[in-house]
């Protein structure tokens, strides 16, 4: 009896160890079973509309502030009397400056800026006629403009915008460079250009920067657009200044094309019954070169000037916004003569610096110079562009 009751009791204890050492069994993992796949993150609530974003942590909700600044504007004036002619030894206190109708206070009245010019030359094919007059302003273009304390690059465009001189105070090697000018193609990249112009001269500090542009008013294949070229003179503090080459002249002037092969043979052309089969008369009917007029250009640039009522073209637009002049040429003397009239303003002009204090303002800030003198007139860039900074 004794004997049966241990029996129970080692039973007994045996199945209670078994169940406490079931749990710690079940966690072993046998060889060859794969192991257990770890379970999946649990999927964040979509934000709803109108409920407030969530809180970054302290270590990212503060962070540094950008604030941008806003540079010095620079309003190249020109201040002329009655017949035209340039006024000189004003004081800055002589001049009123508002923006958007505030006041400002001008900084200084910059006489000694150095300038950096940057010449870009139209040339196309059609414009060969001109090139020859365009290549003897080298030296012309250094005394008048660039002076003693200037530089100055050349580019030229046609289909492609080249660097023929990079920026230079050596009279010779922009002398060269103009030299160089050899026609193109017919395309005129002349928007391109002025941008290629602008990041040129966009890093240069405490300098006058001007482009002289010649070419036609017109614009070919160029991929930038008129306004976006506008809006980074404006930014940059760029003037322009234009010597326009006539497109009803060199139309007339340009090399004629080649003429198309005559669909008929010699011979064959059809012609009235009582005019002779020779040479000169078979030429006279089909309208060979040498015995026709060629009317087809002059009706093209009709059509083109129509247009341009509408649309204005790029070099007034850029002259317009940035304070410059266009001026047009013919002849060899008429040029020098342009290029002299640009230097004696450029040298003649009163760079007014001001920082705006309306800051706040964003968007087009229209500019707007009077002179507390009679009978004078002031001429200066319209306006800039500018983001709204807080103080």
């Amino acid at each position: 009896m004794i004997h049966a009751s241990h029996r129970v009791m080692r039973l007994l204890c045996a199945a209670a160890l078994a169940c406490l050492a079931w749990p710690a069994f079940g966690q072993l993992t046998l060889p060859g079973t794969p192991a257990p796949k770890p379970e999946a993150p649990a999927k964040k609530k979509p934000q709803m509309p109108g409920q407030p974003a969530p809180k970054l942590p302290p270590d990212l909700a503060e962070g540094p502030v950008i604030r941008a600044t806003v540079n010095v504007v620079l309003v190249p004036t020109t201040v002329t009397d009655s017949k035209g002619r340039f006024v000189q030894g004003l004081e800055p206190q002589d001049f009123l400056l508002y923006d958007n109708d505030k006041l400002q206070t001008i900084s200084r009245d910059i006489a000694s800026l150095p300038l950096s010019l940057v010449v870009c030359i139209q040339r196309s094919s059609n414009v060969d006629s001109v090139l020859p007059k365009i290549r003897r302003i080298g030296n012309v273009l250094n005394d008048l403009l660039v002076g003693q304390d200037g530089e100055a690059a050349v580019l030229a465009f046609h289909h492609e915008i080249d660097l023929l001189q990079d920026f230079t105070r050596d009279p010779d090697e922009i002398n060269q460079a103009v030299e160089k000018l050899k026609p193109g193609s017919r395309s005129s990249r002349l928007n391109d250009a002025v941008q290629t112009a602008i990041r040129m001269l966009r890093y240069k500090k405490d300098r006058r920067k001007v482009i002289l542009l010649i070419a036609e008013t017109l614009d070919r294949s160029s991929e930038a657009g008129v306004k976006e070229v506008a809006t980074e003179l404006q930014l940059h503090n760029v003037d322009v200044y234009t010597l326009n080459i006539n497109r009803l002249v060199t139309r007339l002037q340009e090399k004629p094309d080649l003429p198309r092969p005559d669909p008929f043979p010699p011979g064959a052309r059809p012609r009235p019954g009582v005019a002779p089969s020779d040479p000169t008369t078979l030429a006279q009917i089909s309208g060979a070169p040498g015995y026709s007029a060629e009317f087809v250009p002059v009706v093209e640039e009709i059509f083109r000037a129509a247009k341009a009522i509408f649309v204005k073209n790029p070099a007034e637009v850029y002259t317009k916004f940035t304070g410059g002049r266009e001026f047009g040429f013919l002849t060899q003397d008429g040029l020098e003569r342009a290029v002299a009239a640009i230097g004696s303003e450029i040298r003649s002009q009163y760079i007014l610096s001001y920082s705006p204090n309306n800051k706040m303002e964003g968007g087009f800030h229209r500019i707007r110079v009077e002179v507390n003198r009679p009978r004078l007139k002031v001429r200066t860039r319209p306006g800039y562009w500018m983001a709204a900074v807080p103080d």
